[in-house]
């Protein structure tokens, strides 16, 4: 028995809020026969580096030292919450002691999420943002305010652009403000090894001085879902399958609660690919796998899942469709490092399960900085 078809995709129009800059809002093809190739900008053929220049370890299942006890809003720290993000709109970022208790605050809340966090309709899903924070504006206001829409994240929130602590600092805040309204699920840069290479490490440095606030939002990142299921039918995640994991039940059994392996069913859902040839292959980017469709088909079938919902790759158009639909590729961050030309793109899900995309273009980003710093190029 096959899985059931996915609703037909729904179209609507809408003013762009800047008439300077193009949109197209697309419904979903009808059937694609052959897989859309992506082009690949991430992530490296050499997987990570051990650093541990600061004498770091993953951390224990919970943390350490009473994190992760924020338990419910209080007035007075939904008003700090909302003063918190109010500052971070503007791209001002927060106070290393603010960051400290922000982080705090989120792991008390993100422990309680699930290794696959159930997360209802209607809801727009979004792929990497990559610290591009004027880019992250556009899309909430493309996309809708949070918490009037709900939103669903599917990683790599900071490393390669400019604004990494301003955008991740944001994201969490929102997610501790309205947990209930948005969805940050855990992406291959949420790890202290790829981030030391990446840029988030080094923006920390710039920007405070000291690596505290890296190791706050590092230490936060052990907490993030890695999965999502919407309406028990679309599977959301940053990678891609595992050969480990035939059922979502094996997620649930996972300890997220832990820097990301360097190989295993964890490491899989945040590196791998889909590909054009069947069965499983081995990942170029010397981590996870690529699967092919036959292996989509069957998790879907055995899952009863109508789509896989993953990011991870650039897309030129800002989503593609692979395995006859059974997949989409999301990617939500304009002209990813500023160069490579793409348009973003998140998908809305309604209550029924239909689904639509919006495409945006880079905006505008005032303040930005005269002197960039060269980040490692993958595949190079």
């Amino acid at each position: 028995m096959l899985p059931p078809p996915r609703a037909r995709c729904r179209h609507k129009s809408f003013r762009h809020p800047h008439p300077s800059h193009r949109h197209r809002h697309t419904p979903t093809h009808s059937r694609i026969t052959r897989p859309t190739r992506t082009a690949t900008m991430e992530d490296s053929d050499v997987l990570m580096r051990d650093i541990n220049d600061d004498g770091l370890k993953p951390m224990d299942a919970m943390g350490a030292g009473g994190e992760g006890t924020f338990t419910e809003l209080t007035p007075t720290t939904r008003g700090q919450l909302d003063a918190w993000i109010a500052r971070l709109t503007e791209c001002q970022p927060l106070s290393e002691d603010d960051v400290n208790e922000l982080c705090n605050m989120a792991k008390g809340v993100l422990q309680k999420e699930e290794n696959v966090q159930p997360v209802h309709a209607p809801v727009t899903i979004c792929g990497d943002v990559h610290g591009q924070f004027h880019d992250l504006m556009e899309l909430f206001k493309i996309g809708g305010p949070c918490p009037d829409t709900n939103y669903l994240f599917m990683g790599d929130y900071v490393d390669r652009g400019y604004y990494s602590v301003e955008t991740v600092s944001y994201l969490v805040a929102m997610k501790v403000r309205y947990p209930n309204r948005l969805t940050i699920l855990r992406g291959n840069h949420e790890s202290r090894q790829i981030t030391q290479v990446y840029g988030f490490y080094d923006e920390c440095l710039r920007k405070y001085g000291n690596a505290n606030v890296w190791r706050a939002f590092t230490s936060l990142f052990d907490y993030f879902p890695v999965t999502a299921l919407v309406e028990n039918q679309i599977f959301c995640l940053h990678g891609g399958l595992s050969p480990m994991i035939e059922s979502i039940d094996n997620i649930r059994e996972l300890n997220r609660f832990q820097e990301v392996p360097h190989d295993g069913p964890m490491c899989d859902l945040l590196w791998s690919d889909p590909d054009d040839r069947g069965g499983w292959g081995m990942s170029p980017r010397g981590a996870g796998f690529t699967f092919g469709a036959d292996i989509s088909e069957q998790f879907n079938h055995t899952n009863n899942l109508s789509l896989i919902s993953r990011a991870h790759q650039l897309v030129m158009e800002g989503f593609s469709w692979a395995h006859e639909q059974q997949v989409v590729t999301i990617f939500s961050a304009p002209n990813y490092c500023y160069r490579c030309g793409n348009q973003a793109a998140i998908m809305e899900v309604d209550e029924n399960l239909s689904n639509s995309f919006l495409q945006y273009d880079p905006c505008p980003r005032p303040g930005e900085p005269s002197v960039s710093r060269r980040t490692p190029d993958y595949f190079l």
